[in-house]
């Protein structure tokens, strides 16, 4: 039985930041700003942030290089969900996760729908589960990346939130993994 939330203690969690894109550098990034300001006024820790560009094997290996350190614990990406020939973000996240956590883009669209409406339906939003890392994968746009943020990970990332979060859960995410 879980105890109430007032009487849990915060958990910092140890988050990665990649924005995926052909044009962007670091001074350019509005969408990983708002992501690293958001976490850290939560109170988690930047774990690592970087840019890539929108191809598949290289955000793959960048996933799977968090994926493999022990001081990430969550990957966010922002950028590629989108429907251009270029956006291939969701597939590279897909060839990563051993999960995908399918309730987490059906969420993510009817949050949009309440913001952009019909457009929602041009997103691909998604999250999976990789060597017991969490990744989502967001727009690269500052509303989305808000939305994102505010509406589900925060929470989903806040050891208090109840009746269940996704925190509690990381030292069961690769139990699969170790002898019987």
């Amino acid at each position: 039985m879980h105890s109430p939330a007032s009487e849990r203690t915060f958990i910092p969690v140890r988050i990665a930041i990649l924005t995926v894109s052909d044009s962007r550098s670091l001074a350019e990034d509005r969408s990983g700003d708002t992501l690293v300001a958001r976490l850290e006024a939560a109170g988690h820790i930047l774990a690592d942030r970087a840019i890539v560009k929108d191809e598949r094997s290289e955000i793959a290996d960048r996933l799977r290089a968090w994926c493999a350190d022990p001081a990430i614990d969550v990957v966010i990406s922002t950028g590629g969900t989108g429907l251009t020939g270029r956006d291939v973000t969701v597939e590279a996240h897909r060839d990563v996760y051993e999960k995908e956590i399918d309730a987490f883009g059906t969420f993510f669209t009817m949050v949009s729908v309440k913001k952009i409406g019909t457009s929602a339906v041009q997103s691909r939003a998604c999250g999976g589960v990789s060597g017991g890392t969490y990744l989502f994968a967001l727009p690269g746009s500052t509303g989305a990346c808000k939305d994102g943020w505010d509406e589900i990970l925060e929470p989903q990332l806040d050891y208090r939130h109840m009746p269940c979060n996704f925190v509690e859960i990381f030292p069961r995410l690769d139990e699969h993994k170790r002898r019987k």
